[in-house]
């Protein structure tokens, strides 16, 4: 077993670029050699670019700088919209973009997917690119899946997760990740960022809502872990979210600013008995919120960009050692108050290991680039996030 994983890292490795060693696969050298030993050795002899771009999950319109972008560094949704651009295949361009700028991993939308032959040859093509990406979807079920919600495929759907949260039952949870997790599967996805881990405590709440599996973390808590189980049984790694909470929200961080005002200790009794949950099943991704908190970090600063949040409370106090992932940094609670540059440079000092949906990729990755050249971020900084992420891949 120790010999597959240490291949299956090799094989990771060599599309990113990277020379292996010979001794990983040679059944001749019974080496003491584990898996970290291994990592180790491959950051050695892995550049800063190809580091840093591991670094980066983003959309696939990010590889194509001939989509123009508007000042703030994003889509200019005056001039062009992502559904009417339809990215459905890797071309030229992106494939020049990508030698110079390797990402970790692509997430994938509704407005990429046309049917099971468009997405089996553009998943080939994606797979080719340099950095050895991820394939990424949200996938909960309910309204928000991307390919449940397709008429081109055949594959069960869900109401909602609320829905499967008044049941009762756990190995309901179990059952919808599972059946999710295996059509993933087979199309090619190795990442779902589900299930939404969130405690629906507002009545008031626009985003989250129905996607939550219950107002009770009593009642959410073994439906998360049972989902993430039906996943993981299925091949495919889940991610819990929204980080620390958006359950109880009024606004939607997608357009601008929205806040919780709890303080950390009614979180630990709410929202956090849920995430608790996940962590000690052993989830390997939590994504961040955008959300402000307050009265838990002292300013009104996003919770993807607090190391208050991530730091003290999600990896000192509550013991979480897997990856931290942003929400998509193109969204409004995020662009309203950063730039591309503060924002990629400033989640990645707040705690963040992968960074989501960036506005603009290759102003991003400059400014983290830069960011350790110029000293304001370290190349250890930056091994940290990425030995978790060689870690997951050598699951995949």
């Amino acid at each position: 077993m120790k010999q597959l994983k240490l291949w299956m890292l090799a094989a990771i490795l060599t599309f990113c670029g990277i020379s292996v060693l010979t001794s990983c696969s040679n059944d001749d050298d019974d080496s003491n050699e584990t898996p970290a030993d291994a990592i180790d050795e491959q950051l050695r002899q892995m550049t800063l670019r190809e580091k840093v771009g591991q670094m980066f999950y983003v959309r696939p319109e990010c590889l194509d700088t001939t989509i123009h972008f508007n000042q703030s560094g994003g889509i200019d949704a005056s001039t062009v919209k992502l559904t009417d651009i339809r990215l459905q295949a890797v071309n030229a361009t992106m494939r020049a973009v990508n030698e110079d700028y390797p990402v970790g991993g692509i997430i994938l939308y509704a407005h990429n997917i046309e049917d099971e032959t468009q997405l089996a040859q553009f998943i080939q093509q994606i797979r080719a690119l340099k950095g050895s990406p991820l394939l990424c979807i949200d996938e909960e079920g309910g309204r928000v899946a991307r390919i449940g919600n397709n008429s081109n495929f055949n594959v069960k759907t869900y109401e909602s997760m609320n829905s499967i949260g008044n049941t009762g039952n756990p190995a309901n949870a179990y059952e919808c990740g599972n059946t999710i997790g295996t059509y993933l599967k087979r199309y090619g996805f190795d990442i779902d960022f589900a299930p939404v881990a969130d405690v629906n405590t507002n009545p008031e709440n626009i985003v989250i809502g129905a996607r939550a599996f219950s107002e009770d973390p009593a009642v959410a808590a073994p439906m998360v872990t049972n989902y993430l189980q039906g996943l993981k049984d299925a091949g495919i790694t889940g991610c819990m979210k929204h980080f620390p909470g958006h359950g109880d929200t009024k606004a939607d961080t997608h357009y601008g600013y929205a806040s919780s005002l709890k303080t950390w200790a009614e979180m630990l009794n709410c929202e956090m008995i849920t995430f608790n949950a996940g962590i000690k099943w052993g989830c390997q991704l939590i994504m961040t919120a955008h959300i402000a908190a307050p009265n838990v970090i002292g300013s009104d600063i996003p919770s993807t960009m607090s190391s208050v949040i991530l730091k003290d409370k999600l990896r000192t106090e509550l013991g979480y050692q897997n990856i931290i992932i942003t929400d998509a940094m193109e969204m409004g609670a995020i662009t309203q108050q950063y730039s591309n540059a503060e924002a990629a440079v400033g989640c990645i000092q707040a705690g963040v290991d992968i960074v989501l949906g960036p506005q603009n990729f290759v102003e991003a990755f400059d400014a983290v680039i830069a960011a350790v050249n110029n000293g304001t971020l370290t190349e250890e900084r930056i091994n940290q996030s990425v030995r978790r992420i060689l870690k997951l891949k050598m699951m995949h």
